[in-house]
């Protein structure tokens, strides 16, 4: 009997309650799509410059490999552990547990950025309607606002989460994407030649300008946490997958190429400008969308605060009820079947992660740059795990073929570029520092592993058996 099966009374999350368009909800929420215009394209061309364009492209199609090893588990089997599940299904529990703690990691420092990115924006719109003000009151106030309500509709509801997350993201994206069509039909942006011939481009502005555009995409594979409460999971995970990389993608790549064609007749350049999609729409007569989209994007920020509590939780809820961490965290709420003490875990995390740096005085842009950092390796540590293990599950079930072998190859050194480009060249302080503080925290968790096999060498097996479980039903 499987762990998750042997902790019944303790609740559990409902099943067979989300469709397609929940599941795709919750990647979506988790990437926050309209806050990439707003802060992050800026900056992956003040790297990139021309080749912005390039380097979100060359993203999209590093993340549609790397999809394909995600469905490669996703396809045969169903669990709210996510890339935990599957990495321990293909290299065992102690690179399954490291995964598990990486995306720990990884979600719950996201949670932490995207606070700072509301906040940000949330103050943008603030200062448009009441004028100028002392942002450090608001600041904490509005840091606290987002993190409190994520963590009472993450409590309450798993499907109002989605939803939610949806409608917040599809009434900004709809409001970016009228403001940059504008620009193509009224002819301020056509073929710009700087961009189509990448002039003044090298090779390496574009693999520094792809770390940036990689935390873009950062939670796509998030859908997979759903793997118990999605309808028919098997077939609805992997085309969410799918799908979120390739639409997201191609959103980021024609707001990319439109803004810094658009913002050639500015006097300030896109990396400069303080809040560019308000200049955007001013610059097509939709100015009235500026401080609309302004509390859109903060908005944005919102869900992706909220669905990264989600995801954080249900990693965090399934490593307790495999006896990793602490037993209350596996509880689910008797009427609301909701991973609560995960949930309040998650969120007390997001404010002490986030909080501090606000009431220290670091900008909201750079401590959304300082968290985002240290989550981007967590995702890439699991991903690379995931994509390392995908043709030894496969072997073991006895469907290996080439295919899949130079898939995980593919996808291992594209995520490599990613990777070396946050390491090499070493940044300057404090960014040097990331790295560090990410590796202390991956040290913590390998050593309580090393504690946990001493101790409760039981545990390990429970893990095992589970996840064995939970591989060996067919594909639907």
């Amino acid at each position: 009997m499987s762990e998750l099966s042997a902790s019944d009374a303790r609740g559990g999350l409902r099943r067979d309650q989300l469709g397609f368009a929940d599941v795709v909800a919750q990647a979506i929420g988790t990437i926050a799509p309209s806050g990439t215009p707003a802060l992050v394209i800026p900056a992956v061309f003040a790297a990139a410059g021309n080749g912005t364009w390039l380097a979100y492209l060359f993203a999209t199609l590093a993340l549609v490999v790397l999809s394909l090893n995600i469905n490669a588990f996703a396809a045969r089997s169903a669990s709210p552990g996510a890339l935990y599940s599957f990495a321990g299904q293909g290299l065992g529990a102690f690179w399954g547990t490291i995964a598990g703690w990486s995306l720990v990691i990884a979600y719950l420092f996201t949670a932490g950025a995207v606070v700072q990115g509301a906040g940000n924006y949330a103050l943008v719109f603030l200062h448009s309607i009441f004028g100028e003000f002392r942002d450090f009151g608001a600041a904490i106030v509005v840091s606290l606002a987002v993190i409190a309500l994520a963590w009472w509709v993450a409590f309450r509801s798993i499907r109002l989460s989605t939803r939610l997350s949806l409608t917040l993201e599809g009434v900004t994206v709809v409001a970016i994407l009228i403001v940059l069509v504008s620009w193509v039909t009224r002819g301020g942006v056509g073929a710009d030649k700087p961009q189509l011939t990448l002039e003044g481009v090298s090779f390496e502005q574009v693999r520094l300008g792809l770390v940036l555009a990689f935390f873009s995409f950062v939670g796509f594979e998030s859908a997979t946490v759903l793997g118990h409460e999605a309808r028919t999971p098997l077939r609805v995970i992997p085309r969410s997958v799918i799908t979120t990389v390739l639409a997201i993608g191609v959103f980021f790549v024609i707001s990319s190429y439109v803004s810094i064609a658009a913002f050639r007749s500015s006097p300030v350049t896109l990396d400069k400008a303080d809040a560019p999609l308000s200049w955007l729409a001013s610059g097509v007569g939709l100015g009235v969308f500026g401080p609309i989209i302004a509390i859109g994007v903060a908005a944005s920020f919102f869900a992706s605060t909220l669905a990264s509590i989600n995801a954080g939780a249900r990693v965090i809820y399934l490593l307790s009820r495999h006896g990793v961490l602490h037993v209350r965290a596996g509880d689910a709420h008797t009427e609301h079947a909701t991973p609560h003490v995960a949930v309040t875990i998650s969120a007390i995390v997001t404010l002490v992660l986030a909080l501090p740096l606000t009431i220290a005085g670091v900008g909201f842009l750079d401590a959304f740059g300082y968290l985002g950092n240290v989550a981007t390796f967590g995702f890439l540590v699991s991903y690379i795990l995931v994509s390392i293990g995908a043709p030894v599950f496969l072997k073991r079930r006895g469907e290996l073929q080439t295919r899949h072998i130079v898939v995980s190859a593919l996808s291992v050194l594209l995520l490599l570029v990613p990777l070396v480009g946050v390491l090499y060249p070493v940044p300057d302080f404090p960014i040097w520092l990331l790295p560090i503080i990410f590796a202390g925290l991956i040290a913590l968790g390998v050593l309580w592993f090393l504690i946990l096999r001493w101790r409760s060498p039981q545990v390990l097996n429970l893990i095992a058996r589970d996840l064995e479980t939970a591989s060996a039903h067919p594909a639907e």
